[in-house]
């Protein structure tokens, strides 16, 4: 199932922005010969898409270490790992 911010995020006329970076001459550079490589038309969607996979690998490390913090407070409050566990079947 897909998280809201998944479905979101999957929408193609989400709103915009345009920001300023200052990246190193050769590191562009870099980026124009792989994105080809990689199947993108410019260096702009290669860094795009580096962003993108940074940003899901972060956000799913953060947020399962919220859920196993979630999980610890319910067992102190003596909730049973049967009923967590079966939550967590139902939440999957």
């Amino acid at each position: 199932m897909l998280s809201d911010r998944l479905k979101h995020r999957l929408v193609k006329d989400r709103a915009m922005t345009s920001i300023t970076l200052r990246i190193p001459v050769d590191v562009v550079e870099s980026m124009k010969a792989i994105a080809p490589q990689r199947g993108f038309v410019g260096y702009q969607t290669l860094l795009k898409s580096y962003l993108s996979e940074g940003l899901r690998r972060d956000e799913a490390q953060f947020s399962s270490g919220q859920k196993a913090r979630l999980i610890e407070a319910l067992k102190k409050h003596g909730v049973s790992d049967e009923v967590l566990q079966a939550a967590e079947r139902e939440a999957a």
